[in-house]
C-alpha cells in the first residue's frame, strides 16, 4: 500500500480535474489528482472540441464567457495551443418557427445584462457563410468568436502544466471508499493507494454520482454515451461550426479536410466496464441528417466513430459546488457540454477550496438545487 498525503485530492482527471490542479498548484496549493484510468480518457478527450458561448443555457453563461477569456489565452496557460481556433458557430433556423425563438433567446440574452451577442443573420447571409448547406433557411444565431479546440490534447496540456506546477497524478486509482477520520478525508482505491487530503473535489464526470455517495450526496448524474463520426478528406467546404435548431447534429470540418458529425445522437453505457457501446442506427441517422443539409458529404466514407462516457443531469446543467459534508466539492454532470468550460471551472474550484466564494457566478449550478426541488415537492 502506498500512502499519499496532501492538501487536495481531486478525484478524476478530466479537463475540469485536470484545470483544477493546474489553477490550484500555481496558487501553491499540495494537490493530487486520482484517475481510475488516464488523463482525458472519457469524455473530455473524446467529444466533438467545441468551444461554443452559443446557446447556453443563461445559468452558465457567465461560466462560459469566463471561459472564453481564457481560451484566447490558451497558449500562455498551458504551452499548448490545444488546436484551438476561433472560426465561429452557427445555428442554423429552417423554420419561422425556430428562428423566432432563436430572436427571443437574442432578446432575453440582451435583457440579462450579460457581455454577450448572438447575432441574428438573414437567410442571405447563412448562404454566403455556408454555400454548401442545401434545405430551407429562415435564419441562425452566430457567435464569431466561438470555435474549437481538440479535446485530448486539450486535458492533457492541461495535465502536463499542473504538474510543471507541481500537482501530483495517480492514474490507474479508483477510489472506493471515503471516511472522515481526524478532520482530514481517508480515500483507499482499488490498487491499495491510502490519500489522506484535508479537501477533496470530486470531478469523476459519468461515475461522480458513485463518488459523492461515498461524501453522502445523493447526485442526480445518469450515464449516457455521445457518438462522433469522422469522414474521410474533402476540399474545404465548411468554416464555422454548424448546428441546426432542433436537430442533434453539429458539423465541423478541419482544416485536413476531414469531418466531424456529433450532435447528441447517444449510445449505450456500461459504467462497471467503463465501455460505450456504438449503435448503427444512431451512427446512420447522424450520416443522413449531416448528408441531408451538406451533399458534399456523399463524396466521404466515415473513417472512424467512437462513443464517449458522459454524465447527465436531469435539467442539462453541471453541478458545481460544495458538498453536505466537511471540505467537499463537486464539478459533475457536464451534459456534453463542459469541454469549453473547463479552463473556468478550473477556476472556481479553486476559489472554492481556498476562499470558498467563486470569483464568477454560478448560483444557478447549485448542486443543491435539486434537494430543494425535491423537497418543494414532498
Amino acid at each position: 500500500m502506498t500512502t499519499f498525503t496532501t492538501q487536495v485530492a481531486i478525484v478524476g482527471a478530466g479537463i475540469q480535474g485536470c484545470a483544477a490542479a493546474r489553477e490550484l498548484a500555481l496558487r501553491g496549493v499540495d494537490v493530487l489528482v486520482l484517475d481510475s484510468e488516464y488523463a482525458g480518457r472519457h469524455a473530455s478527450g473524446v467529444n466533438a472540441g467545441g468551444v461554443r458561448t452559443l446557446g447556453r443555457h443563461i445559468a452558465e453563461l457567465p461560466l462560459a464567457l469566463a471561459s472564453k477569456r481564457l481560451w484566447t489565452r490558451i497558449g500562455e496557460l498551458v504551452d499548448d495551443d490545444c488546436g484551438y481556433r476561433q472560426s465561429g458557430q452557427l445555428k442554423i433556423a429552417t423554420s419561422a418557427g425556430t428562428f423566432e425563438a432563436l430572436r427571443v433567446r437574442s432578446d432575453r440574452i440582451a435583457e440579462s445584462g450579460l457581455p454577450h451577442v448572438e447575432r441574428l443573420l438573414t437567410p442571405l447571409e447563412v448562404r454566403d457563410l455556408v454555400p454548401a448547406f442545401v434545405g430551407p433557411i429562415t435564419g441562425a444565431a452566430y457567435v464569431v468568436d466561438d470555435g474549437s479546440a481538440l479535446p485530448f490534447r486539450t486535458t492533457q496540456a492541461f495535465r502536463r502544466k499542473a504538474e510543471s506546477l507541481g500537482a501530483r497524478f495517480v492514474e490507474g486509482a479508483s477510489v472506493h471508499s471515503a471516511s472522515r477520520v481526524g478532520g482530514e478525508w481517508r480515500l483507499l482505491t482499488k490498487n491499495g493507494h491510502e490519500i489522506h487530503a484535508n479537501q477533496v473535489i470530486n470531478c469523476a464526470g459519468a461515475w461522480a454520482a458513485s463518488v459523492g455517495s461515498m461524501f453522502g450526496d445523493k447526485l442526480p448524474i445518469q450515464p449516457n454515451g455521445s457518438m462522433q463520426i469522422v469522414t474521410t478528406r474533402l476540399a474545404p467546404f465548411l468554416s464555422p461550426v454548424v448546428s441546426v435548431f432542433g436537430q442533434a447534429l453539429s458539423i465541423k470540418q478541419f482544416d485536413n479536410g476531414t469531418v466531424v458529425i456529433g450532435g447528441g445522437h447517444r449510445s449505450p453505457v456500461d459504467l462497471c466496464t467503463a465501455r460505450a457501446e456504438l449503435t448503427l442506427s444512431g451512427l446512420a441517422q447522424a450520416a443522413r441528417q449531416a448528408s441531408k443539409f451538406f451533399p458534399i458529404l456523399m463524396q466521404a466514407t466515415i473513417a472512424r466513430c467512437w462513443s464517449g462516457i458522459e454524465g447527465f443531469t436531469p435539467d442539462g446543467l453541471p453541478l458545481i459546488g460544495v458538498g453536505s459534508a466537511p471540505s467537499v466539492v463537486h464539478a459533475a454532470g457536464f451534459s456534453a457540454h463542459g469541454f469549453q468550460l473547463g479552463p473556468a471551472v478550473g477556476v472556481v474550484l479553486a476559489d472554492l477550496v481556498t476562499t470558498g466564494n467563486a470569483s464568477i457566478q454560478i448560483s444557478g449550478l447549485d448542486p443543491r438545487r435539486f434537494r430543494e426541488l425535491s423537497s418543494e415537492s414532498s
